[in-house]
């Protein structure tokens, strides 16, 4: 299935989903995340919610990675030229929602890419060797590229299914590890 089809189809799928339905799942991703890692020192770099794509809450996960001692790192969207700059996660007054209801830092700290332990990628959905349909700019996958060898990226996946996708590209950049609210899928 092309990725622009699979785009539509996924995000019909997310908005049949209720608040409550979301926030179940959400609980179940987050725990099984929470027992596979230790954080303590870890540079994470995670997304926050875009509530209007009724994706995954990960409110849970910073709070638990701070608690665990380690260092939230969030992204900040540029539009112009597809990037990411990723800023310290220091307190919730830092947040904003940006024009296209990301929320994201309005300032801080900047982290480079080099220094992140783990990624969280947010995800419509995935194959069955880690390759994921997001949202179609990019974004990820050149942060990724710029990221330290031994760089966990992980998906976090609201379905437990596996989507075939037809028109991979050479600079899709597969996950490591993906989530699901019934289990933990390792692709390395």
């Amino acid at each position: 299935m092309l990725k622009s089809d699979i785009r539509k189809l996924i995000k019909e799928k997310r908005t049949g989903l209720s608040p409550f339905e979301i926030t179940r799942i959400s609980s179940q991703v987050q725990a099984l995340v929470m027992d596979s890692f230790s954080f303590k020192g870890k540079y994470v770099s995670l997304y926050l919610p875009i509530e209007k794509q009724c994706e995954i809450n990960t409110y849970g996960l910073l709070e638990g990675i701070t608690l665990q001692g380690g260092h939230v790192v969030l992204s900040k969207s540029n539009f112009t030229d597809h990037t990411l700059s990723l800023v310290l996660y220091e307190g919730s007054n830092q947040l904003e929602l940006s024009s296209f209801g990301i929320p994201e830092p309005k300032l801080g700290r900047i982290i480079p890419e080099a220094k992140l332990d783990l990624v969280f990628v947010p995800l419509l959905a995935i194959n069955q060797n880690g390759h994921r349909v997001g949202y179609g700019k990019g974004f990820y996958d050149r942060l990724l590229s710029k990221c330290k060898k031994d760089c966990l990226f992980i998906g976090l996946n609201l379905f437990d299914e596996f989507t075939e996708i037809s028109d991979l590209h050479q600079d899709d950049i597969p996950l490591h590890i993906c989530f699901t609210p019934k289990g933990k899928y390792d692709f390395r």
